[in-house]
């Protein structure tokens, strides 16, 4: 009896839930995998102390055996990894710290709003540079302009 020929409920009572649950934990296995030998060949091509020759040696060694060579490259430079991804965080963080810095400096001044005017008059009729009538008509040219 083939399967497309029985009901719906008996193919589903043929793969019982431990067999789901193990398929999803291999799926995932898998996903893990891959994403673990790309982080490995992303930190070969990235590491600067690292010559030619030797990348290539490490590429080949983690394409030609995939396991074994993942394995032996964490076991020998997986503290360097770890620290060269620290160390680039540090800097894209730096990098993005000074755009930050660069962009806030040189954006236009804010436009002076009419408190920050009236108060500058204010100022400079406290201090006797502007006479009662001077600072009468500025006022009133502050607070009329739109």
């Amino acid at each position: 009896m083939s399967v497309a020929s029985r009901r719906p409920e008996a193919v589903v009572n043929d793969y019982p839930l431990l067999n789901g649950f193990l398929t999803m934990m291999w799926f995932f296995l898998w996903i893990m995998w891959f994403m673990l030998l790309f982080r490995v060949i992303g930190d070969i091509f990235r590491d600067d102390g690292l010559g030619g020759w030797g990348k290539a040696g490490w590429t080949l060694f983690v394409c030609v055996l995939p396991f074994l060579g993942v394995l032996v490259y964490l076991i020998a430079r997986g503290r360097g990894m770890g620290e060269r991804a620290m160390r680039r965080a540090e800097e894209q963080e730096q990098a993005f710290r000074g755009y930050v810095q660069r962009a806030a400096a040189d954006a236009p001044a804010a436009a002076p709003t009419r408190a920050d005017e009236l108060a500058k008059l204010a100022s400079l009729h406290d201090h006797g540079d502007l006479s009662d009538a001077e600072y009468e008509t500025a006022k009133s040219k502050v607070l009329t302009s739109v």
